[in-house]
């Protein structure tokens, strides 16, 4: 179960049926066109030397070029190892002399960042952006299977990409995500959220992160529907590219959710043309769901996923998407899940457990971290670190992060579920959770709050409005209002800052 044909498949089913349209330029590719690059790319990294199980990263703002190294690579079963670049460059460093890749591409606007790193790299093959343009030309739109090491050579556990997860608790992990999982992503997403070659998707998502590669784009192209793919997020621009391109599936995360309902073009905006808006990657407050619901008369559901086992692991019905709201929904078809205690024993419904996941979409584990694989895989099961419940019907809600929660009185607080609450509150733009030492409890809840622009909320307004939706045990004791919360590059709330500045201290 390889990945090595999906382009080439799709090219021969329909090659003259537009597959991209890339914002940056404005050129429109087919499903040839965008074969034919990633053969000429895979043609032109053999050349280079690349073999079989070497990796190659890009340091740039998405393009085509990144299709062509997904899809080119996998021809002759290299690794695709995309690069944030939201990163400093000393966590790039790590990166880089982690995977050790043959050949960097470089995108003009980080010329200087990687300038500053190269000094301590050793990566034998750098190209800029525009050279490997240029080169493409050169190099032959053959396939390349004759001109590589036996095709035997790849199997489903060969590794197609290698996509870095955040290092909020230490160094980075590269998960390996195998050619099965790519594959079985696809099936997932087209089987259980009833994609369509019909259906346009637009990626506003950075392409080294695995909601940009795989929530819509991988299962999109699979079916033979179509993509439009932007440099960056622009929220007047992406709104009004998803009204003139008529796309019919839209991927954000809140943050993105709340800049379009600010935006200009949102009031006069016309949604009819869309089957269904998909919250990711963090919480949506329902408040925002609903507001979007009420306001545009929208399918809006909330997604779950994980680098390591896709971004697409739960699904819903249109129908069940507004009685279910806050719920990402069922498991995905070819996808068994469970929740367990610290224990790994079986948790009943409406008891929060430890969500983990099986099936052909998971990892095989992270690049030369033995000790982190095999805390991760146990059994051929996943553990996410996700703490979860699962109510009478069957569908899942998230909690939050096993290792993100306080225990006060004995009592387990997960911060994710606290903070939702608190961002329904129409004062509140963005929530933390910390905890605080307590001679009484031994840890209190600290919410450090920012308000929205022109707003104002009290601590005693604040709890009261967590008490009439949350046990009393769960309410924050205290809040603290600030400007902004400290962010890492990978979007994510670096509580470690938090807690050092508010939490550590009796």
């Amino acid at each position: 179960m390889d990945t090595v044909n999906l382009l080439t498949s799709r090219a021969r089913l329909t090659p003259e049926r537009e597959a991209l349209l890339e914002l940056e330029t404005g050129i429109r590719y087919t499903y040839a066109e965008l074969n034919d690059r990633a053969n000429r790319c895979a043609n032109r990294m053999m050349r280079l030397g690349v073999g079989y199980g070497d990796r190659v990263s890009i340091l740039a703002h998405n393009s085509v070029a990144y299709l062509d190294l997904f899809y080119g690579l996998a021809k002759f079963g290299a690794i695709f190892a995309p690069l944030n670049w939201r990163l400093a460059a000393p966590e790039l460093v790590y990166i880089l002399n982690d995977c050790a890749p043959s050949v960097i591409i470089i995108g003009p606007e980080f010329a200087s960042l990687w300038d500053e790193i190269a000094p301590c790299v050793t990566i034998p093959h750098v190209i800029y952006l525009a050279d490997y343009e240029s080169s493409l030309s050169q190099s032959p739109a053959a396939e390349p299977h004759t001109l590589r090491t036996p095709h035997s050579a790849l199997t489903g556990e060969s590794t197609h990409c290698i996509l870095y997860t955040s290092g909020t608790t230490g160094r980075p992990k590269g998960a390996m995500v195998p050619q099965r999982h790519v594959l079985w992503n696809c099936i997932n997403t087209a089987v259980s959220w009833g994609l369509t070659e019909h259906d346009v998707s637009p990626v506003f998502t950075p392409l080294f992160h695995a909601g940009g590669l795989f929530a819509f784009l991988t299962p999109i192209f699979y079916l033979g529907g179509r993509i439009i793919l932007a440099k960056d997020f622009d929220p007047e621009l992406s709104l009004r590219i998803i009204l003139e391109e008529k796309c019919t599936v839209i991927l954000g995360v809140p943050t993105l959710f709340q800049m379009w309902q600010n935006s200009h073009n949102y009031a006069a905006a016309d949604f009819s043309h869309v089957h269904f808006f998909i919250s990711g990657g963090a919480p949506c407050p329902p408040q925002l769901i609903n507001q979007w619901r009420e306001e545009k008369g929208v399918v809006f559901r909330q997604g779950y996923g994980l680098t390591e086992v896709g971004p697409n692991c739960f699904s819903m019905t249109d129908e069940e998407s507004v009685p279910k709201t806050g719920s990402v929904g069922k498991p995905i078809f070819h996808s068994a899940m469970k929740l367990v205690d610290e224990n790994g024993r079986d948790v009943p419904p409406g008891a929060t457990g430890e969500l983990c996941i099986k099936g052909p979409h998971v990892t095989s584990g992270y690049w030369h971290n033995v000790e982190a694989t095999a805390n991760s895989l146990i059994n051929g099961w996943f553990h996410t670190g996700d703490i979860a419940r699962m109510d009478e019907d069957g569908f899942y809600t998230i909690v939050g992060r096993f290792k993100d929660m306080i225990i006060s009185g004995g009592e387990n607080v997960y911060a994710a579920e606290v903070e939702a609450i608190f961002r329904e509150h129409e004062a509140v733009a963005e929530a933390a959770l910390i905890g605080k030492p307590d001679a009484q409890w031994g840890e209190v809840g600290i919410m450090i709050t920012v308000l929205k622009p022109g707003q104002s909320a009290t601590l005693e307004e604040l709890q009261a409005f967590c008490r009439a939706r949350l046990a009393r045990y769960k309410v924050p004791k205290e809040v603290i209002f600030v400007d902004k919360l400290p962010y890492s590059p990978y979007g994510k709330v670096e509580k470690m800052k938090l807690k050092e500045k508010y939490g550590d201290t009796e």
